[in-house]
């Protein structure tokens, strides 16, 4: 589907009952530093609120997560930014044991956590005072896309749903990425490993996260995360705990979509790191969805590239305001 059926699509449904009107320019936005609780642990965020937002005139709402790994400062803060400017609440956090949130163990990957967080965070969102709280959405980018699919699936308090650049696999997918099934074991050893000497001493054994010369790193020879101008920042931690690899590589975001009933969108592209997952999860989403294939767009241009953050972030615009009802 092009950009101008998919705008025709979203018209369509907006005319089936109320919606929320969206400003048709790109207005100013403000920025709120928060805390809130997320079981044990405190977590940072930030909301991006749109010109006008107060208590007199709350505005709709959408919890926004990126990349594995990653901060609140690098491509949750981008699309956030977007989505402020035409007329949201956006909300980015620092999961437990990343950026500046709480938790003991730091630089793992565990989705059951994740997927607590963002269930945590869409609640506090529903409750500020210049929150329509019964228009509350989430935005999942790349790895967090599976994550926000589950949250949404659990969580009555996320009304509708876009995935944009989705990671999205199950363990047959796993074993094609990670080169087969013995080295996918490998992989979860190697994780166990780290865990036991964790335990054994209280110290973690940390690995590079991403690097240009060094094979050991998890994402070796990628753009974004090695270059200073995008998201090799001071905020982010260029390091990761190989204690994450079972949890990480034996999640299935496959069977979540299955559950999801919420109004569902997706933006992908053939050119992005796994279109293959996307599609099948796509298939198995039963109810309302709609999809965006850009051509030629990067996984990591998703993240912070102006022409393609700009085609995503106005696609998820007009479905939230198509599927976020009053």
């Amino acid at each position: 589907m092009d950009r101008r059926s998919f705008v025709a699509t979203l018209a369509g449904l907006a005319a089936a009952g109320p919606a929320l009107a969206t400003p048709s320019t790109h207005g100013a936005s403000t920025m709120r530093r928060v805390t809130f609780r997320s079981g044990a642990d405190t977590l940072v965020g930030q909301i991006h609120l749109p010109e006008g937002a107060s208590a007199l005139n709350p505005v709709p709402a959408v919890v926004v997560t990126g990349a594995w790994f990653t901060v609140k400062e690098q491509m949750p803060t981008v699309h956030a930014r977007e989505l402020a400017r035409r007329g949201y609440a956006a909300f980015v956090f620092d999961f437990r044991g990343f950026g500046e949130s709480g938790g003991a163990v730091r630089q793992r990957e565990i989705p059951a956590d994740k997927i607590a967080d963002i269930v945590a965070a869409a609640s506090f969102l529903k409750a500020q005072p210049d929150v329509d709280g019964a228009r509350v959405a989430g935005l999942g980018i790349c790895a967090s896309a599976g994550y926000m699919a589950a949250a949404a699936a659990e969580s009555a308090d996320v009304k509708s749903i876009a995935l944009v650049a989705p990671w999205l696999h199950d363990a047959a997918l796993v074993e094609a990425i990670y080169g087969g099934k013995d080295a996918v074991a490998g992989l979860i050893e190697a994780g166990r490993k780290a865990e036991r000497s964790f335990r054994a001493t209280g110290r973690p054994t940390f690995v590079p996260g991403a690097s240009r010369t060094d094979r050991t790193a998890v994402m070796f020879d990628v753009p974004y995360y090695t270059e200073a101008s995008r998201g090799l920042i001071p905020a982010w931690r260029n390091e990761v705990d190989p204690a994450f690899w079972e949890a990480w590589l034996t999640f299935d975001a496959m069977r979540f979509a299955p559950k999801l009933a919420q109004p569902f969108l997706m933006v992908e592209s053939e050119a992005a790191a796994l279109p293959a997952g996307a599609r099948q999860f796509y298939a198995a989403v039963p109810g309302a969805k709609h999809e965006l294939w850009l051509d030629g767009v990067s996984q990591f241009d998703f993240y912070d590239r102006p022409a393609a953050v700009s085609a995503a972030v106005a696609a998820v615009a007009d479905h939230f305001a198509a599927t976020l009802r009053t």
